[in-house]
């Protein structure tokens, strides 16, 4: 089969704001290959990442109107391209590798993939990882955060929910590639929250279940007593999901625990735990049952956290029997408000990295 068009769209994808490397196996272009044929993969090149109606890209790019539409919404449902649906309308735009094409895999993948993209997966972190803005940031456990350091409405998980008006709960990609390679999480995995700003837009999805505002929070409230982080859009603004995250499964979380990439590269975080060493237990729950990222370890007779790799995510805290572990807010001079906006995020990942995606906004 002729490369040329997954070549084309591999560097379209490297273009845009979140990158996709190239490597000496090619592993990036087979696994293009599994999810898009070429007329799709050429498609994809001509779109935009703003949302688009089918009439919009057809005047825009010379394409033929007739069966657009359907052609777009097919690629919508194989999770190549992000479609919004209000009313009889459809919009329609480009997703990056991830956060995009690889999340919406979810009803699509199965061995073949799941082994390409553990092939591809390390290339991939360390390259993505290597820039900041992040990707996500941390939204603690509410009920950990000191009340006099106030925490903005976007680092909320409550702020998210309220401001939502459906919702959608997924299965977690990650858990799922995972199981389909034999190493199932014993954790729950229908753990993947979608938020919208319109009543009813979930209400014609093949993905997910629809659930209620309480649900929600039901469901966020389950994930802590699971010990499950709570990751969102490093934005302050237009948050759509809340990944609910385990050291076991997790890219983002494993960028800090396989790869080494210090914690502070791979996620935003406006806080980081401490443990009292005057009423610490020594009962090794917060390090071996609560802690993602191994920010704990044991001292003599107690645990001690290192600030540098803790995410603030405060599920240490939720669990310490002797109340001993606290938030501390870190120091003005290292906190990084995230972006405004997800164009704002791309603009400033597109600046550090040196890409020009003008093109595609």
């Amino acid at each position: 089969m002729n490369d040329d068009i997954y070549k084309k769209l591999a560097q379209t994808l490297d273009t845009l704001p979140n990158g996709f490397p190239a490597t000496e196996s090619g592993v990036e272009i087979r696994l293009l290959k599994k999810i898009f044929n070429p007329e799709q993969a050429a498609l994809f090149c001509n779109m935009k990442l703003s949302f688009e109606t089918a009439v919009q890209i057809a005047e825009r790019t010379g394409q033929p109107l007739e069966g657009l539409e359907a052609f777009l919404t097919q690629m919508s449902r194989q999770g190549q391209l992000f479609m919004i649906e209000m009313g009889d309308a459809k919009f329609f735009r480009m997703m990056p590798w991830v956060f995009g094409i690889y999340e919406f895999q979810l009803g699509h993948i199965d061995k073949e993939l799941a082994d390409l993209n553990e092939s591809y997966a390390p290339i991939y972190g360390r390259a993505f990882f290597a820039q900041t803005p992040q990707l996500m940031k941390t939204l603690a456990v509410e009920t950990t955060i000191p009340v006099h350091q106030e925490a903005l409405p976007y680092e909320k998980v409550s702020s998210i929910i309220e401001t939502g008006q459906s919702f959608l709960v997924n299965e977690c990609i990650c858990k799922k590639e995972k199981g389909i390679l034999g190493t199932p999480c014993d954790r729950p995995v229908n753990v993947c929250l979608a938020i919208a700003p319109i009543p009813g837009l979930f209400e014609k999805s093949s993905r997910g279940k629809c659930i209620s505002k309480e649900d929600a929070y039901a469901l966020l409230n389950q994930a802590e007593e699971d010990a499950l982080v709570h990751l969102t859009s490093n934005v302050q603004a237009g948050q759509y999901y809340i990944c609910n995250c385990c050291k076991c499964c997790c890219g983002v979380l494993g960028a800090i625990n396989k790869l080494g990439i210090p914690a502070s590269l791979v996620i935003n975080s406006r806080y980081y735990a401490q443990i009292n060493a005057a009423t610490c237990i020594g009962c090794g729950l917060c390090a071996n049952e609560r802690c993602q990222v191994g920010a704990i370890a044991p001292d003599g007779d107690i645990f001690r956290i290192t600030p540098e790799r803790c995410i603030g995510c405060g599920l240490c805290i939720r669990a310490c029997p002797s109340e001993s572990i606290r938030m501390i807010s870190k120091e003005p001079e290292v906190i990084t408000p995230p972006p405004v906006t997800e164009n704002d995020w791309f603009d400033e990942r597109g600046r550090r990295r040196g890409v020009d995606f003008s093109r595609y906004r």
